[in-house]
């Protein structure tokens, strides 16, 4: 991983120099992995990121203000128990470890002056975060670690804290060039001068390695058992010098994008990639990990919120469709029926030439302008009249199945069209708020069981707020309950509603305020209204515009479900950047 000690050595010097000193003013946990630290010093309150995700272990200075859940976990009601008012001594990192030390001068029950530190172990899926006494107790952690999950180092409350098992490693800061070089000649097996360095010294990852080797050697593939003596020394020579940068703590925030998208970061440039990334120095490492992690939080934080209600619409969904697929061809047999009458005719046409225990009919089809013969199934157990009367009731079967399949056909096909637009919604959700109020709706509809625990009221989120070039204030809905109130309740009847044509999506609405909207304004709010919908990734996407007084919902109809008339199609190319644009900050 990119977020190597050497890299954390660079962050943890940037903390120290701004937060020493601060005092906790609040403690947040957005989610089971992260915490945010709101720290009050001389230059105002900042605040702090730790977190102890196994994809993506980091601690940084944030700008970001993620949602908070509707009940605080318990870990951060310990830690605002322990922390809030503590003042930050000190910031510790062992060398070459993915692991920092935030050592705070608190107050005890008593009153009285400890020292409680809350340890960051930065370590892939060993991440963890720990509060530990005064007296190296182990207050409580994050993520607990009992015999079953570890034999040799367990963390649970009231062990003493140890540091995780550490791999003798050389240290590069305190690698000089002649012992550089000592290790480079005593190598003779094959081996790629990256993967030894990974392998040799702590606190570099394998980008770096890679980087390091094409600095040496430009090639990051170079075998160093191929090497000459001379090689081997200009090789020395050129890590020794970088090495010197790291002792010096000689660092720079890089970024590396593809298009403007992030896919790498580093404490120093990256040569090795050509023109296939483009680089960009960052202001400081806070601003560059929170610009390249606050896009893929918010997304990871959202799927695991929605994972398991996202399964379970998506099973309603798969069932409605079956269901739909069945009534379909049970409805083209039941159109199909008109041979069960004519096979009644038939039989009560040649009574006479019925045996008793016949099993065919063979006879003339008198509804055949061919006169041609067919062959009628007959029960031997039955008589002829019976047999003639068997075909007439299926036939009276058919005909009312197919009146009833027809109108269970239409009520199917508006619970798909309903759920997905729920899945829709769900692939849209930004805040906890919405999620709930998605589930609260497939609740009232009978989908999902009412939950037994009463869950903390959250205020309803409120519906996004653009605005348009011209000055036009737009709405559209998060969810379906949105959608409702947008277009039956909030909306004046001279409003313009737009929604994308026959695909699942949010009601959009032009507050027109008496006034008529411009052909740019009207454009604006069909392209948000394509963007925030199924199709958003098509092109040339068709959206239907009316005025709000010409779109009814009607009895019964499911939550979002709407009819309209009197509209025009506008088709417009949704773009990502438009919301960003138009975006009324509250």
């Amino acid at each position: 991983m990119a977020f190597d000690a050497v890299f954390l050595s660079a962050v943890r010097g940037e903390l120290s120099d701004a937060l020493i000193g601060a005092r906790i003013d609040k403690v947040q946990q957005p989610d089971r992995q992260s915490l945010i630290l709101h720290m009050r010093g001389r230059d105002g309150t900042k605040k702090l990121l730790i977190s102890a995700s196994p994809n993506t272990p980091r601690i940084h200075l944030t700008e970001t203000s993620p949602e908070k859940p509707a009940q605080p976990p318990m870990f951060c009601m310990l830690l605002r128990k322990h922390l809030t008012g503590g003042r930050l001594a000190e910031i510790a990192q062992p060398p070459m470890e993915r692991l920092l030390e935030l050592k705070f001068d608190c107050t005890d029950e008593m009153g009285e002056p400890c020292r409680k530190t809350l340890i960051a172990e930065l370590m892939g899926r060993g991440a963890n975060l720990i509060l530990c006494g005064a007296d190296g107790r182990i207050i409580d952690c994050i993520r607990r670690v009992d015999f079953e999950k570890a034999d040799s180092r367990q963390v649970l409350p009231g062990l003493f804290y140890r540091y995780p098992p550490l791999v003798p490693k050389k240290n590069p800061a305190e690698t000089d060039e002649n012992a550089l070089l000592a290790m480079l000649q005593a190598v003779e097996l094959p081996i790629r001068l990256c993967d030894w360095l990974l392998q040799t010294f702590g606190g570099l990852s394998p980008l770096v390695c890679r980087e390091l080797s094409y600095l040496a050697c430009g090639d990051i593939d170079a075998d160093l058992s191929a090497m000459a003596q001379a090689q081997r020394k200009q090789c020395a020579a050129r890590l020794a010098k970088e090495f010197s940068a790291i002792a010096k703590c000689d660092f720079q925030p890089v970024m590396l994008l593809e298009g403007e998208v992030p896919k790498l970061f580093s404490y120093r440039t990256i040569t090795q990639y050509g023109d296939c990334y483009r680089q960009t120095v960052q202001p400081s490492f806070s601003a560059l990990l929170d610009a390249f992690y606050a896009g893929r939080d918010a997304l990871a934080r959202m799927k695991t919120r929605t994972q398991t209600l996202q399964k379970t619409v998506t099973t309603l969904y798969e069932r409605a469709l079956r269901k739909l697929e069945t009534q379909k061809k049970e409805l083209l047999q039941a159109a199909d029926r008109d041979h069960l009458r004519q096979s009644g005719d038939l039989i009560m046409a040649h009574l006479g030439q019925i045996a008793k225990g016949q099993t065919v009919l063979r006879a003339e089809n008198f509804y055949d302008p061919d006169l041609k013969e067919v062959s009628i199934a007959l029960s031997p157990t039955l008589s002829p009249q019976q047999n003639a009367a068997k075909y007439y009731k299926d036939y009276a079967k058919a005909k009312t199945a197919e009146k009833r399949l027809t109108e269970q056909i239409a009520l199917g096909e508006h619970e798909r069209d309903y759920l997905a637009g729920v899945l829709d919604e769900l692939s849209r959700a930004e805040s906890e708020k919405d999620v709930v109020e998605i589930r609260q709706e497939l609740e009232d509809g009978g989908y999902l069981r009412k939950g037994d625990k009463k869950r903390m009221k959250l205020p309803p989120s409120r519906p996004m707020h653009f605005r348009s070039t011209e000055g036009f204030a737009i709405y559209v809905g998060r969810n379906n309950r949105q959608n409702d109130l947008l277009t039956c309740k909030t909306a004046a009847k001279s409003d313009l509603w737009l929604h994308a044509q026959k695909q699942p999506g949010s009601h959009v609405i032009i507050d027109c305020g008496g006034k008529t909207p411009n052909d740019q304004t009207i454009t604006e709010a069909a392209m948000l209204a394509a963007w925030f919908s199924q199709v958003r990734s098509g092109q040339n996407v068709a959206i239907d515009c009316a005025f709000v007084k010409h779109v009814k919902k009607p009895a019964g109809a499911k939550p979002g479900m709407v009819v309209y008339d009197q509209y025009r199609t506008i088709f417009v190319t949704p773009d990502g950047k438009l919301p960003e644009a138009l975006a009324v900050t509250l």
